[in-house]
């Protein structure tokens, strides 16, 4: 099968002309594997589709359009109301992020989940182990903004490595010290329908307006000293 091993982007298929010689067509959505409701997308033209198969395929016949460009995986899950993001919600939502940052560590360490392999590998999984020994005092759950904050600045330490933790997680194509729109969307993706602020959050990150979220530029909207 001359398509076993090539390899095409999303919203495309492997097709072998009659000489065997494979190329990229686009998916035809039409032909995407049915999906279950909790397997629903929303794309950012605020249309439901059935899977990203079917986004990404939609997204692939309307390449070279001002259409096509526009059109990404805004979140997971059916369309609905998001509610605007407000001055005060945006300023609060770092708190509350880099909270959930740190739970999502203390769970992999509970349940003994491999850290991807660093540099300083024994050094992070020691910091990790410190974290989640020194935890204990807040728990995860929705705490009052006034006991983030508190907590952030009395245990500032043990919030760096998380912050860093996720940023290489999202950083790897290519790994270059910042995050694409693309890197990003796994991410923010999953988060909109319950953290309507991401999308300003991560939008206001980009200082320079550049497209990217360099490392300094997203350790600086966590609060992180330079």
């Amino acid at each position: 099968d001359p398509c076993r091993n090539f390899h095409c982007k999303r919203g495309k298929v492997c097709h072998a002309d009659k000489q065997g010689k494979p190329s990229c067509i686009c998916q035809d959505p039409a032909a995407c594997p049915s999906t279950k409701d909790y397997e629903h997308v929303c794309g950012t033209d605020n249309k439901t589709y059935d899977g990203t198969c079917q986004l990404f395929g939609t997204k692939c016949q309307l390449e070279g359009t001002k259409m096509g460009r526009q059109l990404h995986l805004d979140y997971m899950g059916s369309c609905k109301y998001i509610p605007h993001c407000t001055d005060y919600e945006v300023d609060q939502f770092p708190l509350r992020m880099r909270d959930w940052l740190k739970n999502i560590l203390m769970q992999y360490y509970e349940r003994q989940i491999i850290i991807p392999k660093q540099k300083y590998q024994f050094l992070c999984c020691v910091q990790v182990k410190k974290i989640y020994q020194n935890d204990k005092r807040l728990m995860a759950g929705d705490h009052a903004v006034e006991l983030l904050l508190h907590d952030f600045e009395k245990n500032y330490h043990m919030y760096v490595y998380p912050v860093h933790w996720q940023f290489h997680q999202l950083d790897q194509h290519p790994a270059d010290r910042s995050l694409t729109h693309s890197e990003l969307a796994p991410l923010r993706a999953s988060l909109v329908p319950m953290e309507h602020c991401i999308t300003r959050f991560f939008q206001e990150c980009d200082g320079d307006q550049d497209k990217l979220i360099a490392l300094k530029e997203w350790c600086h909207c966590f609060g992180i000293k330079e």
